[in-house]
C-alpha cells in the first residue's frame, strides 16, 4: 500500500481561463499563488490556494470538449469544499447573482450542503462543517 499524506491539488481544465479565473477568485476566495502562460502549449496555469493550502490547478486549453453528462460521467464528480457558514454562503451567492441549488440535508451525516457550477458546468459542492 502506498503511504499518501493528502491531496495535492485538483487539475480542472476550463475553457474560457479569464472566465473561471474570476470564478475561483472572485466567486470562490481562492487565492493565485502563481500564473504561467506555456506558449508552445497556447495553455495558461494557475496554481490556486484556500487559506494557505494549494488545492486547484486551473489549466486552459484551446477548444477543449465539453463535459460529458452532469454529473454522472466517469471520472471526476464534483470538487466539495466545507464552509463554516453554509447560510451564509448562499446569501452571498445570491447578493453575487451566482445560481446555485436549494440547501439539502445529508441523511448520513445530518450536515446541510447544496451545488453550483463552475463556468464550465464542473458541479462545486459546499458543505456545512
Amino acid at each position: 500500500m502506498l503511504h499518501l499524506n493528502k491531496v495535492h491539488h485538483i487539475a480542472v481544465i476550463c475553457s474560457n481561463y479569464r472566465r473561471s479565473l474570476d470564478f475561483y477568485t472572485r466567486v470562490l476566495g481562492l487565492r493565485v499563488l502563481a500564473e504561467h502562460y506555456r506558449a508552445d502549449r497556447d495553455s495558461y496555469k494557475a496554481d490556486l490556494a484556500l487559506g494557505s493550502q494549494y488545492v486547484v490547478e486551473l489549466f486552459s486549453f484551446p477548444s477543449p470538449p465539453p463535459r460529458p453528462t452532469r454529473p454522472e460521467a466517469a471520472g471526476l464528480r464534483h470538487l466539495a469544499f466545507e464552509t463554516t457558514d453554509i447560510e451564509e454562503a448562499v446569501a452571498q451567492l445570491d447578493q453575487m447573482a451566482i445560481a446555485h441549488e436549494e440547501l439539502r440535508l445529508d441523511p448520513y451525516t445530518g450536515k446541510r450542503f447544496f451545488f453550483l457550477q463552475d463556468p464550465d458546468d464542473l458541479p462545486i459542492e459546499l458543505y456545512e462543517k
